[in-house]
C-alpha cells in the first residue's frame, strides 16, 4: 500500500484519540511518526504503532501528562514529563525552551519521566525554524554493550543536531549512537531478512547476521570505542544528570508493560543572533554547503552530501508519490486500528496512492 502523508496522518491521529490522547497531542504523535516516514527513516515512523498502543492501554504510557518545569534558572530547564508520549514532552521542553532561549539568549533543557520521543530531527527542526542551533539527545532501553563487553548496557542513545541555512534546506544530523538503529533489526526480524555484517552480535559477542540473533545479543556501537563514549556522554546528560532512569535501569519498551519508561532528553538551543545576526549566519552556512558540495568526489561517487540533504530529497519524492508501506506494517497497524475501532480502509480513498 502507498499512502498519502495527510491520510497517514489522519488514520494514526485518530487511533491515538481513542487510547486517550488529546486532539492536539494524538496529531503531534501522528505528525511525528508521519515526519519520520516522510524522512525516509521508517524504521521511528508508523511501525511504532501497536507498541505506543499497547503500552497506553496497558498503562505504561501516561495518556493526559501534567507536563511541568520543576527547576528553572536564566539558563536552564528541567522538565518533568509525567510519563506522557515522548513526542508531546518533547515537543512541549521545546516550545517552552524555544521562549526562554530567545529571551536569555540560550538554554539547556533537561527531561525526566518521559518514553521514546521518536526521531529526534522532529524537534530540532522546530527551533531551526527559529534562527535557532539546537541539539537534541536522548537515552534508550539497554541494547548495546560497553565496548569489548558483551551484556547490552546502554541504549542506542540517539542524538540530532540542527543548523539553519538561508538558500539551503537547514542541515539535520539525526542519528544513533549504534551503527544502525535496532528499529531496522527489529524490521528486519519482522520480514525475516537477514542484516548486514557489523551491526550487531549474538548473545555470545560473536559477530551475526541473524536478525533475531542480534535483538536477543547487543547492537554495536558506530566507530567502536568512539561511538561507545559517545552513547555513555548522552546517557549521562540525559539520564543522570536529569534525574531519569539511566544505562539497564531504563524499562524496555517492547516488555514492562507495567512500567513507564522514565527516558530522559536533553535538548541545548542557541540563538543565532546573539552571535551575529542570523542572516549573515545563514550565508555563512550556505557557503559552507557550497563548498562542500562543489568539492572534487571520489572516484564512484555521483555527488556528495550534507547532513539531512539525502532526507529532505526523499521527503519531496514521498510528498508527491505517497509513502509506501510493507505489507507487514500495514497490517500491523491495520489490526491496531480496528482494534481502536478505527477502519483504515475508511481513509483508502481518492487521496490514497496506489
Amino acid at each position: 500500500m502507498n499512502f498519502n502523508a495527510d491520510q497517514l496522518i489522519h488514520y494514526v491521529d485518530d487511533i491515538f484519540k481513542t487510547v486517550g490522547l488529546s486532539s492536539e497531542d494524538s496529531h503531534t504523535v501522528a505528525e511525528s511518526l508521519v515526519a519520520a516516514n516522510l524522512r525516509g527513516v521508517d524504521s521511528h515512523g508508523i511501525t511504532r504503532v501497536p507498541i505506543y498502543v499497547k503500552r497506553l492501554k496497558e498503562g505504561a504510557v501516561n495518556p493526559r501528562p501534567d507536563i511541568k518545569v520543576i527547576q528553572e534558572s536564566d539558563a536552564t530547564l528541567l522538565i518533568d514529563g509525567d510519563d506522557g508520549m515522548g513526542q508531546v514532552i518533547g515537543r512541549k521542553a521545546m516550545e517552552i525552551g524555544i521562549a526562554k532561549g530567545k529571551n536569555s539568549g540560550g538554554v539547556h533543557i533537561g527531561v525526566t519521566s518521559s518514553s521514546h520521543f521518536g526521531a529526534g530531527a522532529y524537534f530540532v527542526k522546530r527551533a531551526v525554524e527559529e534562527d535557532m542551533v539546537a541539539f537534541a539527545m536522548s537515552n534508550a532501553p539497554s541494547t548495546m554493550a560497553p565496548w569489548g563487553g558483551i551484556k547490552p548496557y546502554f541504549g542506542t542513545n540517539p542524538y540530532a543536531f540542527g543548523i539553519p541555512a538561508g538558500k539551503h534546506e537547514p542541515i539535520l544530523l539525526d542519528m544513533a549512537t549504534s551503527v544502525v538503529a535496532r528499529g531496522k533489526i527489529i524490521m528486519s526480524a519482522q520480514d525475516g531478512s537477514d542484516i548486514p555484517t557489523g551491526w550487531a552480535i549474538d548473545d555470545k559477542g560473536r559477530p551475526t547476521t541473524d536478525s533475531n540473533a542480534a535483538l536477543a545479543g547487543s547492537v554495536l556501537p558506530f566507530g567502536g570505542p568512539k561511538g561507545y563514549g559517545i552513547a555513555m556522554m548522552i546517557d549521562i546528560m540525559s539520564g543522570v544528570l536529569t534525574g531519569a532512569g539511566f544505562g539497564p535501569h531504563i524499562n524496555n519498551i517492547y516488555g514492562d508493560y507495567d512500567k513507564p519508561q522514565n527516558v530522559g532528553h536533553f535538548f541545548q538551543l542557541i540563538d543565532v543572533n546573539r552571535f551575529m545576526p542570523a542572516e549573515l549566519f545563514k550565508q555563512r552556512v550556505d557557503q559552507m554547503i557550497d563548498e562542500i558540495k562543489s568539492s572534487p568526489a571520489a572516484e564512484g561517487v555521483e555527488e556528495i552530501f550534507v547532513p539531512g540533504e539525502i532526507e529532505y530529497r526523499t521527503e519531496q519524492k514521498r510528498l508527491e508519490n505517497g509513502i509506501d508501506l510493507p505489507e507487514e506494517v500495514y497490517e500491523d497497524i491495520k489490526k491496531v486500528g480496528a482494534e481502536c475501532g478505527v477502519d483504515i480502509r475508511d481513509y483508502e480513498n481518492a487521496n490514497t496512492i496506489r
